[in-house]
């Protein structure tokens, strides 16, 4: 549970919100940039980029001391956690509509919920237990499972993507709640960008060469594997981008999490939906079917209920300590 003493649920959810308008342009960008580029390079110019930023915020925090830690194993655990969630979510990106895969990945506030229960103790009650079954009635209908072959337009595996990237995502911000007792955003920023830099050159050297990616006509298999390129100089600014992103990213979720209860920051994520749609409809005239809206309908519905059923908890809880004082 959140010490509180250190609990400020407004500027977690302030975080939470500049944060998810990040990950919007994010997203936007690297499926700009996914037709031309291998996503392993990609993140490599992201968060070697990113990572400068990050050290500037460790040195406005509290200098190169921050970046010692006592639990090197988890960090690293929940960095591999966060490259294993954006690889699968920007595979996906390369085929579906950005807001037909950000739909799927806001599974990831319903998981948080759930598994803040074994993972941080926190309680759920039936009537917002209810609300994420309804959240994930949504992702069901999202998945159309009443299409199959060409109807279907994409595979089930790349359909499923987004929902795997959802639940580590999950495990990604639980982590964050309880390594943030004990380290700096930026620090854990700065630890998530090394990993991706790590991830990023091992990819390089076992498949840099483009050699995995030869005779294979799926746009996820090409943009995962192809051969690295030097950059056009018109998608500097668009690499540039992703990196100062990825420096925002990472300290804004890393606060968000610190200073606030999860079931009460995950709702805000919804957010980045309207995001989506917004950069889908304005890069590439995408708008989402019925499917999608009536999935992003259920799942907002549900983040919304579950976000007042834990204020109204949280008023009865000072009610009670009020009475409790006097």
């Amino acid at each position: 549970m959140q010490n509180s003493a250190t609990a400020r649920p407004g500027a977690g959810i302030i975080f939470v919100l500049v944060g998810m308008l990040s990950i919007s342009v994010n997203d936007m960008l690297i499926k700009q940039l996914s037709g031309g580029y291998p996503l392993h390079q990609v993140v490599f110019t992201r968060s070697a980029i990113g990572i400068m930023f990050g050290l500037c915020m460790v040195q406005f925090e509290g200098g190169w001391s921050i970046l010692r830690t006592k639990q090197p194993l988890l960090h690293t655990l929940r960095g591999l956690t966060v490259v294993i969630s954006n690889m699968t979510f920007f595979v996906a990106l390369a085929v579906l509509p950005l807001a037909d895969a950000t739909a799927l990945f806001f599974a990831a506030p319903l998981f948080i919920t759930l598994l803040s229960i074994p993972i941080l103790g926190e309680k759920v009650g039936p009537l917002r237990m209810g609300a994420v079954i309804v959240g994930f009635i949504g992702v069901v209908i999202m998945q159309r499972p009443w299409e199959s072959g060409e109807a279907l337009q994409v595979s089930r595996v790349v359909l499923m993507l987004p929902l795997l990237s959802a639940l580590t995502y999950a495990l990604l911000q639980l982590m964050t709640r309880k390594l943030g007792a004990t380290t700096k955003a930026s620090a854990m920023s700065v630890y998530i960008q090394a990993v991706f830099i790590v991830v990023s050159v091992g990819f390089f050297v076992v498949a840099g060469d483009g050699r995995f990616a030869e005779g294979s006509d799926s746009a996820s298999v090409q943009f995962l594997l192809r051969a690295w390129v030097w950059p056009a100089s018109g998608d500097w600014p668009y690499m540039i981008g992703l990196g100062l992103n990825s420096a925002i990213i990472g300290y804004c979720l890393s606060q968000a999490y610190r200073l606030s209860d999860a079931a009460t920051i995950a709702p805000f994520e919804y957010v980045g939906l309207p995001f989506a749609v917004f950069w889908g409809w304005l890069i590439w005239a995408d708008l989402p079917d019925w499917e999608v809206w009536t999935g992003m309908a259920l799942i907002m519905a549900a983040g919304l209920f579950v976000f007042l059923r834990e204020g109204q908890k949280a008023r009865r809880i000072a009610r009670a300590e009020v009475k409790a004082r006097y």
